[in-house]
């Protein structure tokens, strides 16, 4: 074929060819993969049974805030509520000393430049939605051109969510090309790609997704839009973990982990905690590799420090609402 007579560039050939490599040298994401379900539960069982005391309890909590996207992504999402939310991640209770500010503000494509105004200067990161979230039911263009807006507003950080009808029809490669078309658009900014993994059926499917995800260029492999329950659950991010981990033995690379909706309480947070230890290690054990999505899970958290410092529980209409 002369390459020389059609209108496409040899760096996008070797880029489609490259990401194409990948996949036949390392592994068929269209193989059955089957999860031992029983093994999955006795493990989560026994990071539930870890006793977190003192300062040990301590560090995890301030950890745990570290690790927040803090987000708000309702339908009447309104300036005003943005500009409040930005306030809270710079001001998360100013009568503790000593606080980690949250890793990230998550909004809706049109608020990232008011986020991105509001945090200017804090180290606190904007990540925006993007792809038709949360359905993502709607075009590769307009995908792309939602992903163009968010950067081009300031985002730092896009969650993009997978065509999860595609992949349950075992269009797995449409699932992975697009994934790679968002991400070679994101350029610098991280790519978390959502698997919406309360709509994916079973744990094979999950490992499936997160397979594909993490091969496609995913930064980080997240579970859920917070739309729909279950959303992160500790036996479905175990399963992503081992993803993560299979993944890194093979290449070298570290891909991040966002469990997100459903987790607000520090107890449970905490738990989280203990399995990426005890599954990928403390090279995991950071905001660049590990964030939780939430909204009411840094109250609970601020609860419990102040608890360890004054001895007593404040009233939660101490802590701002998110």
């Amino acid at each position: 074929m002369n390459w020389n007579s059609l209108n496409i560039s040899y760096k996008i050939v070797d880029l489609y060819l490259l990401k194409k490599l990948i996949i036949l040298i390392f592994e068929d994401l269209t193989k059955h993969v089957e999860i031992d379900k029983l093994g999955v539960k006795e493990r989560i069982n026994r990071f539930c049974k870890r006793s977190i005391k003192g300062a040990a309890k301590k560090q995890g909590l301030h950890l745990i805030l570290s690790m927040i996207d803090l987000t708000t992504l309702e339908g009447q999402d309104t300036e005003e509520k943005v500009r409040a939310l930005c306030y809270k991640a710079k001001h998360l209770h100013d009568s503790i000393d000593g606080l980690p500010h949250v890793a990230a503000v998550c909004v809706y494509p049109n608020f990232v430049k008011i986020a991105k105004q509001e945090l200017e200067g804090s180290g606190i990161n904007v990540a925006s939605v993007s792809t038709a979230f949360p359905s993502g039911q709607s075009t590769l263009e307009v995908k792309i051109s939602d992903t163009k807006f968010a950067l081009n507003e300031g985002a730092d950080e896009i969650d993009m969510v997978i065509s999860r009808g595609k992949f349950l029809e075992g269009e797995y490669n449409f699932v992975y090309d697009e994934i790679a078309a968002v991400k070679e658009v994101c350029g610098k900014a991280h790519l978390k790609v959502i698997l919406e993994t309360g709509e994916l059926d079973t744990l094979e499917n999950v490992r499936k997704a997160s397979d594909i995800a993490i091969y496609a260029g995913a930064d980080f492999i997240k579970t859920s839009t917070g739309k729909i329950s279950p959303a992160a659950t500790m036996p479905v991010t175990f399963v992503m973990l081992n993803s993560i981990k299979d993944y890194y033995i093979k290449t070298g690379k570290k891909i991040g982990m966002k469990p997100a909706g459903g987790i607000s309480t520090s107890k449970l947070a905490l738990q989280y905690l203990v399995m990426l230890n005890e599954t990928l290690g403390n090279d995991w054990m950071n905001k660049n590799l590990f964030r939780f999505g939430a909204s009411s899970l840094a109250n609970d958290v601020l609860m419990q420090i102040e608890k360890q410092e004054s001895g007593i529980y404040q009233s939660a209409d101490y802590f701002s609402k998110d």
